[in-house]
């Protein structure tokens, strides 16, 4: 039998496991010891669910949902405060006996310190959801019970308790911590609504199938547009902590003035809007008005020009789109070709297998286009008639992803739907499905891809009968999948199977049609802007001209936007219309004064001859700059920047 490889993620998850257990030894405890059985007075233990209060009315709804959908597992939900104290659970009947004997009851401490290595006490000191099974316990009488904990943080990121599903261990199931998981992040989503019901709240993500969903982004703002806190999906998609996003204004978050936003707030009377990411990542989001918008409307209305204003989607750059409704222009394999002579190379040899089953993977940086070619490709084949299915392999946990993508039947595992779920794939049927990060699939599920890709059919889990399939497959991804390969982290055979046709679409600073790209993009936002100017000035396109562009056309595309609106009634976009945070990106060579719009061709020799002094400043700065924001995490900040971690330590090095 072929042992299934070692994943990072197990050898991170058995080096966690030791260091609890070594823990557990340093504190004293002895891995024979009885589990003590003392617990608060029914008085002290009312005393700290008051001191808890606000965790313990917001979790109470969340466990009993969590325990009807565990119901008859043997098993049992549990709350703690922060320091590992039971404060309330649901349990099975028949297991309350098997929980009593190693004292799984509120009033009982389950940190470390008293219980050694176990789902509560260790999720607590690592900060991290954690699953622990079996003999993984460090005392022997708990070896009976599988654990899978959840931290539960305040809106700030200041742990307030955990959330446990305990049981027997022989039920054991690796989607158990991905509902426990899910169950604590919706607690923490409650206790993020309930501490801010009076400001305005915003619900965000890339994708509008997410709104409404845990994996949104929150975001609160006071009336003067001051963000007040934002929970950990908004600080994610951000890609900075929350005291940094704190130090910033409502425009260089959120890509327009905060008056803007809030005229278009009380104008959209619920309907989703259109927003932009200092990444350049274009998101959909809802905003509640909370008490502190009372005296906001009328400002809002007199500071913005009412115009009829519709969502900025240029077909020729916006890298993703929701998939909810296709209700976006769908762009062409011929709109996408603005002069870069690399691109239309791609674009070609894509037109050349639109009506062929020939399965096409697209390579390039995040923001370069991807998932648009994919759905321009589905545009111009013959399935245009048939569903455009995408699935971010990157966006979903890994314990998740195999029933999003492959489906389930009703009672597959715990927590699924009632009557089951189509995946992506059975929902793709008669059309396109696009992959998008395909290098994050895990293993196990690029298994059962490579069987449906062969068999084309699809087995849902926890069913018997196949369903046949008939699809295109497009893949994306940004990795070096034959690295991958080599390091054993993604198969051989997928890949073959995957990249019938490979294209790589070029980075925003390699491509040489920018100016057309700058002109597509400031007619599209002219619509939605009447009084944006419709050009820029000399020194804003030298300016362009010398941008890392680290973000690709979705940062192109959100700082015109921005500058388009700072600039409404005026002639040109200038230099102070800018986005504050693009400067860190477009002032290696001339720091983008206006001095760059008259060089004369004595000075370009000066600026050619000292341009790799100049470069090499700029890119330790950069590289300063990035190591500070990852509080001097080197691998983050390399993975940041896409160099080897080898450049960021010779940088340190020299800095020595």
């Amino acid at each position: 039998m072929t042992r299934r490889p070692v994943t990072p993620h197990d050898a991170a998850r058995a080096d966690a496991i030791a260091q609890a257990h070594a823990r557990s030894r340093a504190l004293g405890l002895r891995a024979t010891e009885a589990p003590e059985f003392d617990a608060l007075a029914a008085a002290d233990l009312r005393e700290l669910i008051e001191t808890n209060r606000t965790l313990y009315h917001q979790a109470r709804p969340v466990m009993d949902a969590l325990h009807a959908q565990i119901v008859d597992t043997q098993s049992m939900v549990l709350l703690t405060d922060r320091n590992g104290v039971i404060l309330h659970s649901y349990a099975d009947s028949d297991f309350v006996e098997k929980a009593q004997r190693v004292a799984l009851r509120p009033g009982v401490s389950w940190a470390e310190q008293h219980r050694g290595t176990n789902a509560i006490g260790t999720a607590l000191v690592e900060g991290q959801p954690t699953t622990v099974h079996a003999g993984e316990h460090f005392l022997r009488a708990n070896h009976i019970l599988t654990c899978s904990c959840a931290p539960i943080a305040d809106p700030y990121g200041r742990t307030l308790g955990a959330l446990d599903v305990s049981g027997e261990s022989r039920g054991f199931h690796k989607h158990t911590l991905a509902l426990v998981r899910m169950s604590a992040q919706m607690i923490e989503n409650h206790l993020f609504n309930t501490e801010f019901a009076d400001a305005i709240r915003l619900q965000f993500h890339a994708r509008a199938e997410f709104i409404g969903t845990l994996y949104e982004g929150l975001a609160a703002f006071s009336a003067d547009g001051t963000l007040l806190c934002a929970n950990r999906s908004a600080l994610f998609q951000f890609g900075a902590p929350l005291a940094e996003l704190q130090q910033r204004e409502f425009a260089a978050l959120f890509g327009q003035p905060f008056a803007a936003f809030m005229q278009q707030l009380m104008r959209a009377s619920g309907e989703p809007l259109t927003l932009a990411l200092p990444s350049g990542v274009r998101v959909i989001a809802r905003a509640t008005p909370g008490a502190a918008t009372s005296g906001v409307a009328t400002l809002a209305r007199s500071a913005v020009p009412e115009t009829s204003r519709s969502p900025y989607t240029p077909a020729s750059v916006q890298a993703t789109a929701p998939n909810a409704t296709d209700t976006t222009p769908q762009p062409t394999l011929a709109e996408l070709d603005t002069g870069d002579e690399r691109l239309a190379a791609a674009l070609q040899r894509v037109a050349r297998v639109r009506g062929r089953d020939i399965p096409v993977l697209v390579l390039g940086r995040t923001g370069t286009g991807k998932e648009w070619l994919a759905r321009a490709l589905h545009r111009d084949s013959p399935r245009r008639d048939g569903p455009f299915v995408a699935l971010n392999c990157a966006a979903l946990p890994d314990t998740l992803i195999e029933a999003e993508l492959f489906g389930y039947e009703d009672g597959a595992f715990t927590g699924a739907k009632r009557r089951g779920s189509a995946g992506k794939i059975a929902q793709a049927h008669g059309g396109t499905l696009f992959l998008d990060e395909i290098g994050d699939m895990p293993l196990a599920q690029q298994v059962r891809l490579m069987r449906v890709l062969q068999e084309r059919a699809v087995v849902p889990l926890g069913g018997t009968r196949a369903v046949p399939v008939d699809l295109r497959i497009v893949c994306a991804t940004h990795r070096d999948l034959r690295a991958m390969i080599a390091e054993g982290t993604f198969r051989e055979d997928l890949y073959y199977r995957i990249n019938g046709l490979v294209v790589t679409l070029p980075a925003l600073a390699e491509r040489t049609d920018l100016d057309a790209l700058v002109a597509r993009m400031l007619e599209i936002v002219r619509h939605e802007v009447p009084g944006a100017p419709a050009r820029l000035t000399p020194a804003v396109r030298a300016c362009f001209a010398r941008c890392r562009w680290p973000g690709n056309l979705r940062q192109l595309a959100s700082a015109l936007r921005t500058a388009a609106i700072m600039a409404e009634g005026e002639d040109a976009i200038d230099m102070a219309h800018l986005p504050e945070d693009l400067m860190h990106d477009c002032a290696p060579a001339s720091e983008c004064t206006e001095q760059s719009a008259d060089v004369t061709a004595e000075d370009q020799t000066s600026d050619t001859e000292h341009e790799p002094a100049r470069l090499s400043v700029w890119q330790s700065r950069l590289i300063e700059e990035t190591l500070a924001r990852h509080s001097g995490n080197v691998s983050a900040a390399a993975r940041e920047l896409g160099l080897a971690r080898n450049t960021v330590y010779r940088h340190l090095r020299q800095r020595r």
